[in-house]
């Protein structure tokens, strides 16, 4: 459940309690827009950015993890006990039909449209993943926090980055998803959608979902 800090920060920026409330991510990578597109849109960054810790591990491992890995493959090759290798299957046209086949796009394909222009300056408005989306009885806002942090979503200094009056935007979303793949969908009026999921808080989720209607 959201932290008794994230719920008063809630209460402060939206002037009411949420109906409800749940941290998520887009449950897919942003695609890369047309170039016209996206200088058009300010050439805004289309991937998150990382906590300090996340590239401390990444030094750890190119300066500790991969030499020794390294080494460890000279010694078997030198005890002529190497291991064959195999095929590179991470590129090609076997790549692309896996990405096709991973899940459902993120948005409905369409730049120009309210969900695209959402996220085209996904990352801009703010470097986390993590998004708060609160709904109150007239409204849907979209919430984050401006820095990178290692636990999101106990962020008491989030803002809003984007606000939707109901019949402008509205969720959907199944209650009783299995935990760990629910996923709901913003939708907006002019018929454009975005699909987030990766939802943090059981008990938010819960709520969260059998609060908004059941796209069915």
């Amino acid at each position: 459940m959201a932290t008794r800090a994230v719920r008063r920060r809630a209460r402060a920026v939206l002037g009411q309690d949420p109906l409800a409330l749940v941290w998520c991510e887009l449950h897919r990578g942003i695609p890369r827009p047309p170039k016209d597109v996206h200088r058009a849109a300010g050439k805004g960054r289309l991937r998150p950015g990382h906590h300090w810790l996340v590239y401390v591990a990444c030094v750890v491992f190119c300066f500790v993890v991969l030499p020794w890995m390294l080494v460890d493959t000279l010694l078997d090759r030198w005890a002529g006990t190497g291991r064959p290798r195999t095929g590179r299957s991470g590129s090609g046209p076997a790549r692309a039909d896996r990405d096709r086949a991973a899940g459902p796009a993120v948005f409905d394909g369409d730049w120009n449209l309210t969900a695209g222009r959402l996220l085209l300056r996904w990352y801009t408005d703010s470097p986390s993943a993590k998004r708060l989306v609160l709904l109150t009885a007239d409204e849907v806002c979209l919430a984050a926090s401006p820095r990178r942090r290692a636990a999101p979503t106990k962020a008491d200094d989030f803002r809003i980055v984007a606000r939707f009056a109901a019949h402008e935007a509205w969720v959907e979303g199944e209650a009783g998803q299995p935990r760990g793949f629910a996923v709901f969908r913003l939708c907006f009026a002019d018929g454009s959608w975005l699909e987030a999921g990766r939802l943090a808080g059981p008990d938010d989720a819960d709520h969260f979902l059998r609060t908004v209607p059941d796209p069915a």
